[in-house]
């Protein structure tokens, strides 16, 4: 717990930090489509799911908020944004939604995804969260709980939801703060919506899977930083550079939690 008393503020990332998909998206989506008459292999959806999210982030980033490099590209809302990765989707795997049928597939799909049908805790996420929220708070009062998300404005229910928000002080979605991980813009937001007094970057703790959008950027920014990672140490080197410190990878936020618990993090 000592090492804890220097933060004034832990932030997390949301997909497979806090929160993980019940099942695929795939899988998911094969079953809504079917519904809705677009009968597709689920392995074929999950790979083109795959990569139409890729290409979307690619050519629309931060759900649509932020143009392409291209100056010819249009801007679009996220609703837009998701029902263009949907139609991609399934097309790619050879089931069209006709347009008549898509706006209603979109909604259903948007609002299926803001519920615990969805998703599920991480291993580990609630007993940490409950560890700090009460724990921890109780010996710093001024700890400050919050989420730092590369998420569209759905991720307020979403934790409303599956009830994480009642151990938050607040949370903050990409599209709504205008800007993404890594970028150091939305850890300083971060900051500023926390509302404590003269906080500093040293005092910033983020914790979140993505090595390059969560511990990486969060370190650039000034924070310190835990990943929440299953691979080893030598593949996370050898990927993203000898930034990333040993200690300071966990499989799961249970294993961080031990850890924490044990006294053996050290910053």
């Amino acid at each position: 717990m000592r090492s804890l008393k220097r933060f004034r503020l832990i932030t997390f990332d949301v997909t497979n930090t806090l929160l993980q998909f019940r099942t695929s998206p795939g899988k998911q989506y094969g079953e809504i489509g079917a519904l809705f008459g677009a009968r597709c292999d689920n392995n074929d959806l999950a790979k083109n799911y795959k990569a139409n999210w890729y290409k979307m982030n690619r050519d629309y980033p931060n759900f649509g908020r932020d143009s392409c490099s291209s100056t010819t590209t249009p801007k679009m809302e996220w609703q837009q944004w998701w029902r263009k990765l949907i139609a991609g989707t399934f097309a790619e795997s050879g089931s069209g939604i006709s347009d008549e049928k898509l706006d209603n597939f979109t909604n259903h799909l948007l609002e299926l995804y803001k519920t615990t049908i969805c998703w599920q805790p991480c291993n580990g996420s609630l007993e940490l969260l409950n560890f700090l929220s009460k724990d921890i708070k109780s010996i710093n009062s001024d700890l400050q709980l919050g989420v730092i998300a590369n998420f569209d404005p759905r991720l307020d229910v979403l934790l409303k939801n599956t009830k994480i928000d009642r151990y938050l002080d607040f949370a903050l979605n990409s599209y709504d703060a205008h800007v993404e991980k890594p970028q150091k813009e939305i850890f300083d937001k971060a900051i500023e919506k926390s509302g404590l007094a003269n906080l500093k970057p040293d005092e910033c703790l983020h914790i979140g899977d993505g090595p390059t959008t969560d511990y990486l950027g969060a370190k650039e920014a000034g924070w310190h930083s835990a990943l929440i990672h299953e691979r080893s140490y030598p593949y996370l080197v050898k990927k993203y550079g000898e930034d990333i410190n040993r200690n300071h990878i966990y499989p799961s936020l249970y294993d961080f939690h031990k850890k924490l618990t044990d006294d053996q993090v050290v910053w």
